[in-house]
């Protein structure tokens, strides 16, 4: 009767050891959780002609779809002018290192110290630096030499510094504005990362200093090879874009002053019909004829040390006539697809938005988002038509430099956007004018970061177990020590039963 029991309680304990195993490798199997591997983080440069801009991104560093899912962290305006100007005023050139350093003591302050080897940095230079290639290669050359040796002394992971295209600075335009409209990606009930239900693409219109770019996801595309296929998130874009060089607010502003000079030949000074009224400004003739945009209007007696006086006469009229004039229309005779200088041009089609120097435009304006070409116009005319005392009195917080300009650049806008890409009365209220969408500044640098994030490895989930290494193999030994010494002493218990 006690031999029967001791069977029965060593084959309770055989059952119970092997149920106990199962159930410990289940669960350590089955169980398992996975934690993301944190964010990674990314420096650019947005170095423009009028300032240089340093942004943070950060991304999950698992990544969606072979693409980072890119958040702004950190903007940090470089004061001063844009990195093509060094060597030109000493002075200024220390004031704008020291706002350098300030800027990259920030991106310090946000990244952990931990990632700062890991983290890539790199400098795009645009229209401004294009400029001065074309002009003095060596002169460009020097600079982003000097930038590399800057970038370097600091404890991140430099990548390069490089003159992007035109064509590029369209297309990471045309990327960062449909990546923060929520084109490419968007949450779902799961919180998962999806591409949204016929999602569709917005366009995007660019105002720089030297350059302007236009780019956009034509319906239907007559001309061959007229598009460029962009990969985001896995899916394929066909996308247009052109970049006017010298058609930036500007070089376009010095291109009309050159003209303007020009007619006043034999006269004491040059007026202009997009200065306000009782305006005036007296300047040297290096700031008109010194760029590369007015190299061919410069006078056959050009002194880049001569003072020059210009009269403004606050003509609404006549200042949109002479903006009209910088444009070649002529280059495109009886074409619909054409913009201007003989540029194809697909039929503009869907949602814009217009960021840069047309959005600081309509908000001098007092005109922001979406609006009509009609209220555009009349408070364009508005604008231009105050005398410089009452339009100081009136935007006392803007600066001088700026204030003066804004008539020309509304009006440049308007032959731009009308004239130029063929936008009429319907189309325009598919223009959204904006800086920023949900506190992420639109501009090139982002997409350029979404770009280079396709080149960055994905890095795999971090696994996480239920139980460690040593608990799980303690409690599989203790229990399969267990099963064997029940499995023998009922093998013994049947032995002896024989």
């Amino acid at each position: 009767m006690v031999s029967k029991l001791a069977a029965a309680i060593a084959f309770f304990f055989l059952l119970a050891s092997l149920a106990v195993i199962i159930t410990v490798a289940v669960i350590q199997i089955h169980k398992k959780s996975y934690v993301s591997p944190g964010l990674k983080y990314g420096i650019v440069l947005d170095a423009g002609s009028s300032r240089t801009t340093v942004y943070v991104y950060q991304w999950p560093a698992e990544k969606e779809n072979n693409t980072g899912v890119v958040n702004q962290t950190l903007r940090c305006d470089v004061q001063g002018p844009g990195i093509s100007s060094f060597g030109l005023d000493t002075k200024q050139d220390e004031k704008t290192w020291n706002s350098f350093n300030d800027c990259m003591n920030k991106t310090k302050s946000i990244i952990p110290t931990v990632q700062y080897n890991a983290t890539p940095t790199y400098l795009g230079a645009t229209a401004g630096m294009r400029l001065l290639r074309s002009k003095n290669e060596t002169a460009a050359s020097s600079i982003l030499s000097t930038m590399k040796q800057y970038l370097q002394s600091w404890p991140f992971d430099f990548k390069g510094v490089s003159i992007i295209t035109g064509q590029e600075e369209g297309i990471y335009g045309w990327i960062t504005a449909n990546y923060l409209m929520g084109n490419f990606v968007e949450k779902n009930l799961w919180n998962s990362w999806v591409r949204p239900h016929r999602a569709e693409t917005t366009g995007s219109l660019d105002l720089g200093g030297a350059s302007t770019q236009i780019a956009f996801s034509p319906e239907q595309d007559s001309k061959p090879n007229s598009t460029i296929a962009v990969v985001m998130y896995g899916y394929e874009y066909q996308v247009y874009t052109h970049s006017f060089q010298c058609y930036g607010r500007d070089e376009a502003e010095k291109r009309l002053l050159a003209a303007l000079v020009q007619r006043s030949s034999g006269k004491s000074y040059a007026e202009n019909p997009c200065y306000p009224q009782y305006y005036n400004t007296t300047m040297n003739a290096k700031y008109i004829f010194g760029s590369q945009c007015t190299a061919a209007q410069r006078p056959a007696d050009y002194n880049p040390n001569q003072r020059l006086t210009i009269l403004g006469t606050g003509d609404p009229a006549l200042c949109r006539k002479e903006v009209l004039s910088i444009f070649n229309f002529t280059a495109c005779p009886g074409e619909q697809n054409c913009s201007f200088d003989g540029v194809y041009q697909p039929d503009i089609t869907g949602k814009f938005v217009a960021y840069s120097g047309f959005y600081y435009t309509t908000v001098a304006l007092n005109l922001m988002g979406s609006f009509q070409l009609d209220n555009f116009n009349s408070s364009t005319w508005s604008f231009c038509s105050l005398e410089w005392p009452k339009l100081q009195e009136m935007h006392s917080s803007v600066k001088k430099i700026y204030l003066k300009s804004y008539c020309f650049s509304a009006n440049y806008i308007y032959s731009l956007l009308v004239n130029g890409y063929k936008f009429n009365a319907q189309s325009w209220m598919q223009i959204s004018f904006q800086r920023e969408v949900d506190n992420s500044s639109i501009s090139w640098s982002l997409g350029y970061m979404l770009n280079l994030t396709n080149m960055i490895p994905a890095e795999a989930d971090l696994v996480k177990l239920p139980m460690t290494s040593s608990v799980f193999a303690g409690l599989l030994f203790m229990f399969s020590m267990l099963a064997i010494l029940s499995l023998m002493f009922l093998v013994i218990s049947v032995v002896r039963s024989c």
